[in-house]
This record gives C-alpha cells, sequence and structure tokens, in this order.
C-alpha cells in the first residue's frame, strides 16, 4: 500500500513539472543553386525560444550520410530530442543545426566539373542561411559536424577553409588510406568514388589521381601547416568495429604528429544509429564550448 501511494505522490509531482521546451523542426524547405543548376533541399532545427527572442544564433551544419539525405538527422538521428535535452540541461548553449541534401556528391567538387557541391555550400549555401536565420555570421559561431560520408565532409570543410568554422565534429568519417583506395572493391570505387576522383574502371595506383590527392583528407593532412590546421578545434569519434576505424586511426595519427590539438574517441559499436545518436550530443557540447567566451 505505502509504494503504491509513493508512485502515485511521484506521478502527480511529475505532472506538474514543466514540459522540456522543444525546439521548433522545419523538414524541408529549398535553396537554388546556380552552382548546381537545381533545387537543393534542407532542414532546419530551432531552439526552442528562436521565436520568443530577438538575439542571434550560432550553427551548426550537421551532415548525413552516403545515400541519406537532408532528414536522416531527423529521422534517425532524432537530433532535435538530443538538442532539446542538451539544450534543457544546460550541456550546449542554444544554436541553430542546418541539414542539407547533399545526395551522393561526398560534399565536395567532382574532378571533371560536373558537380560542384563544394562551391555550392561555401559560396551559396552558408551565406544563404545567415541571411535567411538569425545566425551570428562569425567564424567563433559556426562549425560543421556529419556522419560517415559527412564526416568526411566535416573534414573536407574544416580543414580547407579554416577560416570559416570554429569546430569540427566528424563522426565515423570516411577517411581512406591510399592503400585502401588501390584495393577497393571495383564495385564500390566505380559506384561511389570514380565520380569524384577520376572515372570509372581505374585500379590499383591509377586511382591516385589529382582528384584523389586534392581531397584525401590524410594528403591535406600532409601538405597543410600545423598552424593552419590548429585554427579548428577537432572533435573525432569512431567505433572499434566500424569499417572506417582504420582511417580514422591514421587521423588521429597525422594530427597527433603535426601536433594539432584533437579529441580522438574509439567507443564500442560499429558503423550505425544507435553509435552516432550515442555520441552527437558529446559532439555538440565539444562545439558548444568553441561558442563560448
Amino acid at each position: 500500500m505505502k509504494s503504491t501511494c509513493l508512485l502515485a505522490i511521484c506521478l502527480g509531482i511529475s505532472s506538474l513539472l514543466p514540459a522540456q521546451p522543444a525546439g521548433k523542426v522545419i523538414e524541408q524547405l529549398d535553396i537554388h543553386s546556380s552552382f548546381l543548376g537545381r533545387n537543393v533541399h534542407y532542414a532546419v532545427y530551432l531552439p526552442a525560444d528562436y521565436e520568443t527572442s530577438q538575439r542571434a544564433y550560432p550553427a551548426v551544419y550537421l551532415l548525413h550520410g552516403y545515400t541519406d539525405d537532408h532528414t536522416g538527422w531527423l529521422q534517425f538521428g532524432e537530433i532535435n530530442y538530443f538538442a532539446d535535452k542538451a539544450i534543457a540541461e544546460g550541456t550546449i548553449s542554444p544554436m541553430i543545426i542546418i541539414m542539407p541534401d547533399a545526395d551522393t556528391s561526398w560534399y565536395i567538387n567532382s574532378f571533371d566539373g560536373r558537380e560542384k557541391y563544394e562551391d555550392f555550400f561555401i559560396k551559396e549555401f552558408i551565406p544563404a542561411m545567415e541571411k535567411a536565420f538569425r545566425i551570428k555570421a562569425e567564424k567563433q559561431f559556426r562549425a560543421v559536424a556529419g556522419l560517415s560520408m559527412g564526416g568526411y565532409g566535416t573534414l573536407i570543410y574544416a580543414m580547407k577553409y579554416p577560416d570559416y568554422f570554429a569546430a569540427a565534429a566528424p563522426l565515423s568519417s570516411g577517411v581512406f588510406t591510399d592503400d585502401e583506395i588501390m584495393n577497393m572493391r571495383d564495385e564500390d570505387w566505380n559506384r561511389m568514388l570514380a565520380p569524384l576522383y577520376g572515372g570509372k574502371g581505374l585500379k590499383g595506383k591509377a586511382r591516385l589521381t589529382k582528384g584523389w590527392y586534392d581531397n584525401s583528407v590524410l594528403s591535406i593532412i600532409e601538405k597543410k601547416s600545423a598552424d593552419e590546421l590548429k585554427q579548428v578545434r577537432y572533435w573525432i569519434d569512431c567505433g572499434d568495429d566500424d569499417f572506417l576505424a582504420k582511417g580514422n586511426a591514421y587521423l588521429h595519427i597525422a594530427l597527433k604528429e603535426k601536433n594539432v590539438p584533437h579529441e580522438y574517441r574509439v567507443r564500442d559499436g560499429s558503423h550505425g544509429w544507435v553509435y552516432w545518436r550515442s555520441g552527437i550530443t558529446d559532439a555538440l557540447a565539444f562545439i558548444s564550448k568553441s561558442f563560448r567566451r
């Protein structure tokens, strides 16, 4: 009887507690790109107090993985729930999260100029977002994060454009060594990477094209000075059973050899949403520290 009464009292008290403030999600908006010659979909998360305040907010560009789209982080990643909870608990500062659709572009310009997603993202998308929403349009309040293909895009943007981003948080990022590219199965190369780096049918060392080296994360680190790389704060997270673990380990070693400060996490898990959902709050918390003065 006592336990029943206690349960009833607890339920009664919990019903009086205020509900967790919920941010606003806009699942599909469109922007026309002159670089791509088409409309690009994107989704946006606005913090709970966005419509009642007048202030500007920091922004995180959150990138999806291969074969996914701009709704992936909402539908499977439940990013709005994790952001609401983290903001309510004070783990992260209120922020705007923007999720563009990149199709299977890997967020870069292709070697043949047919796809210019990188130009679109840097020259059109970011400026448009900073006009459409109350965003603090400064490096200190801008960050990029993503998973798998989006983790690769995160690294590409942070390393190529360090003046744009305060922090980068790639999860299970698509980082490959030269050996992995040379030994990749023909069907994977032809379907996934050939359109980016050098065309179908290439084998072995022939795949190590200029397009590859211009966009190889490990090659970019080798070419960049430590001072350039240190302009961005990095949070790197990859599961111990992930098929991309090797590339992420080499990423960690490459940065460490240049004495570039970064956080490197290897947790129990593989390449999937269970892993990414369990890691996104820590990634956003790391990013949020970059936003705070």
